[in-house]
């Protein structure tokens, strides 16, 4: 029993140190502010939001006249639509495998670039690679969205290129579910990429080349020493690609089929369409029910704490 009372302590203490730091870098009035800032922002930004969303959310969806009244109770008949309704469920539950494969494809395609960038590179690859990936960026998702359009439009460069490869016969249509993954993968890579490049870049490299002159294969450099040092990083990453692609609507918008909806464009629906803020209140908070529950599968899967993937 002693032993879950000592680890709340020291939590107690890193975060009264951390409190305690700001204040000693920028003095107590700028080191308050700051503070306070923070507590505002948190609160007008999240807390807040928050709390109304889940208080519409468990509310019916009246007219104003009879909104106070008799009728104006807290019911769970907004949550139990979305359980009802199949084909809702059946978007909740592609959008969740859905955003799951796109963190793995960024996963598999950011961590040999990261290794390579942390541990291989040097100064000049390093920021030429830099400059190659960020100048795309220095544009807005929607246009990033529209340029994806275009690569998968029938009459695009990927059917043309195919189709001068012998690949295809015929243009195919790769809108789609496929379309959405790619686009996501491709909008969200820097948010995997980063970090884990940061964890690597803290790996000394004499420990890697130790285990290469006492034989061991790169498979087993990796699996037994990089992984672990960088299981912070890819710990981040992960979280911060998933809650983005569940949460994307501009992917899905531009390069989704008629038949491959997101549970954001039904979100979407009925606040801006229908204009039922309850119900999309309702389904608002199931994603960030979802959205908050696989975060902490990830951090308890990787065994790191919050503290350690916000650093």
């Amino acid at each position: 029993m002693a032993r879950p009372s000592g680890r709340v302590s020291l939590r107690k203490m890193r975060s009264f140190c951390q409190m305690t730091e700001i204040f000693q870098r920028f003095g107590k009035p700028l080191g308050g502010c700051f503070v306070v800032l923070v507590l505002l922002w948190l609160a007008g930004m999240v807390l807040v939001p928050g709390i109304f969303m889940i208080n519409s959310s468990l509310r019916p969806h009246l007219p104003p006249p009879l909104r106070g009244g008799d009728q104006d109770v807290y019911l769970f008949d907004n949550f139990a639509y979305l359980i009802n309704h199949s084909n809702h469920g059946q978007i909740f539950l592609k959008t969740v495998w859905s955003s799951a494969l796109v963190t793995m494809a960024t996963l598999l395609l950011c961590y040999p670039v990261a290794y390579w960038l942390a541990q291989v590179a040097s100064k000049w690859q390093m920021r030429v690679m830099l400059v190659l990936m960020l100048v795309p960026y220095l544009m807005n998702e929607v246009l990033r969205g529209l340029a994806w359009y275009i690569i998968l439009a029938l009459a695009g460069p990927l059917n043309a290129g195919l189709m001068a490869l012998g690949l295809l016969d015929e243009p195919v249509r790769w809108y789609g579910d496929g379309g959405v993954v790619a686009g996501m993968a491709y909008a969200y890579v820097l948010f995997m990429l980063f970090p884990i490049c940061n964890a690597i870049a803290t790996l000394e490299k004499d420990q890697i080349s130790a285990a290469r002159d006492l034989g061991s294969s790169a498979w087993r450099i990796h699996w037994r020493i990089v992984l672990p040092h960088a299981k912070v990083g890819v710990a981040t990453g992960c979280v911060f690609v998933f809650m983005m692609a569940a949460g994307s609507y501009v992917a899905p918008a531009l390069l989704g089929a008629p038949g491959s909806r997101w549970f954001t464009q039904i979100v979407y629906e009925w606040f801006f369409e229908i204009g039922n803020w309850n119900r999309g209140a309702a389904y608002g908070v199931a994603l960030m029910a979802m959205c908050l529950s696989v975060v902490l599968g990830l951090l308890a899967l990787f065994r790191v704490n919050l503290t350690s993937a916000i650093k």
